[in-house]
């Protein structure tokens, strides 16, 4: 008989709930994740007792789903979620029964559950496997499929077929096309659920290791154009051309910047960068003939453009994600990124090119930068970049990190004189902005020129009638 390793807290967790006469089981991801052979960190625990025992039983519990019979026990260091064995019945709003029955047994209350490799129990003492829908053999077959009926299932809780979709991702299962099927069939319920639950899952599936296989599952089941209508519209939109740069249509592009970002384990608001970096080209797309052969001018090819495509990405962006509620910081830096993912370093760059390069994009953000430009890059073919892109960059570090050795005026700030110092020459009201600006675009073309005296000086050349 099947059993797998307790963690020696809930153990002692167990003894506390024999002793007051209830039962408790592991349940859900833990068990699933210990059969695969993996480290299960988060534990939720399904017990007879309910919330009101629980309370009783432990010093430290926090009701947080409590009319659900869930609550969260803080014991040896863990939070752990504990829930009653219960039944459910006439989900009223693709999400919450309208009733909920404490009276269940450890069989009831695993029928209710999602997926079949969900869908187990072990035993707190023993370890041993509890398995009515066998999930351990869709485990074994790296399968996934619901409990009983997927209709019904997934009528329950409209977040369930994206969990599907997250799951098949996140542990590289297949989704039986039983399962599959169904979610095609509900798919027009599932934005009756709130925003924020599909953003949860968006973002578990953008952190998995290879993130566009939930995103052309969330394309095929049309799930895409539900949420994200500006990413699945990159679909068909050809950017491939005789100059040979691409090789993909958009959104393919932009899948493999997604993978390349999860390949290198970059963070979220690189992902999000790589995944709608492009997203504005559908908008701005043009077509071109031209020769690319100065010896045969008569020969024309077609080229494909983009003007001012990162303006029109960084748009939709922005809208996308405050309207899948992401936090405004996340937002203002992914955009940020897109807005300056076009980088076009080439040696012949003067120094001062550099640093308008720097002061444009400023420091903080460089490295995520540079990741995104990989990602971008990687994508052209679907390859990484070899070692001239590797060395070119390299050397575009290099020449980075020295304007920032030479302790140049970055900002307005690191400039050697101030509004206050204008104000005591007789300069007043915006003009001093404007003087501050143009000597802060001297100074970054010739940083041996901060010095106060000297921008003072240039100061009274420049704005000489516009003392009063």
């Amino acid at each position: 008989m099947a059993s797998i390793a307790i963690p020696e807290e809930l153990q002692k967790m167990n003894r506390f709930f024999e002793e007051a006469g209830f039962e408790a089981y592991l349940v859900g991801g833990a068990v699933r994740d210990s059969l695969r052979g993996d480290f299960a960190s988060d534990w939720d625990i399904a017990t007879n007792a309910r919330p009101e025992d629980v309370m009783k039983i432990f010093k430290k519990v926090i009701p947080t789903g409590i009319d659900h019979g869930t609550v969260t026990v803080h014991f040896m260091g863990r939070h752990i979620e504990v829930t009653t064995f219960r039944t459910e019945t006439d989900y009223r709003d693709s999400r919450h029964p309208s009733s909920v029955q404490f009276n269940a047994s450890l069989g009831e209350d695993l029928s209710r559950r999602d997926f079949t490799i969900n869908a187990i129990a072990a035993n707190l003492k023993t370890g041993r496997i509890i398995d009515p829908f066998n999930g351990q053999v869709d485990i074994k077959n790296r399968c996934i499929q619901t409990v009983g009926n997927p209709i019904e299932r997934f009528t329950e809780d409209a977040l369930r077929p994206i969990r599907a979709i997250r799951f098949s991702s996140q542990l590289s299962y297949e989704i039986s096309p039983e399962t599959y099927d169904a979610i095609k069939k509900v798919k027009n319920t599932i934005p009756n659920m709130s925003i924020e639950r599909f953003r949860d899952e968006f973002q578990r599936m953008l952190m998995t290791a290879k993130p566009s296989i939930a995103l052309r599952l969330l394309e095929d089941t049309g799930i895409l154009a539900l949420f994200i209508p500006e990413l699945a519209a990159c679909r068909n939109v050809n950017q491939i051309d005789d100059r040979g740069y691409h090789v993909f249509d958009v959104l393919d592009h932009l899948y493999h910047a997604l993978d390349a970002s999860a390949e290198e384990a970059f963070s979220l608001s690189v992902r999000l960068a790589a995944l709608f970096h492009d997203i504005g080209k559908p908008d701005v797309r043009k077509e071109s003939l031209k020769s690319l052969d100065p010896k045969r001018p008569a020969k024309l090819s077609t080229i494909v453009s983009f003007h001012n495509h990162e303006k029109a990405s960084v748009e939709k962006t922005r809208t996308l994600l405050q309207r899948l509620r992401f936090p405004n910081k996340l937002i203002q830096e992914v955009c940020h990124l897109i807005q300056h993912h076009m980088i076009s370093y080439e040696s012949a760059w003067s120094d001062a090119a550099v640093r308008r390069f720097v002061v444009r994009v400023g420091v903080e953000p460089l490295e995520k930068l540079f990741e995104l430009h990989l990602c971008d890059s990687w994508a052209t073919k679907g390859e990484k970049p070899g070692e001239l892109y590797f060395s070119v960059i390299r050397e575009f570090r290099e020449r980075i990190e020295k304007v920032l050795d030479e302790n140049t005026a970055l900002s307005l700030q690191d400039l050697a004189i101030n509004g206050r110092d204008l104000l005591q020459e007789g300069y007043k009201g915006k003009i001093i902005g404007e003087i501050l600006n143009d000597l802060f675009s001297i100074v970054t073309e010739n940083p041996s020129v901060n010095k106060k005296a000297l921008l003072l000086q240039r100061a009274k050349e420049l704005y000489k009638k516009e003392i009063f």
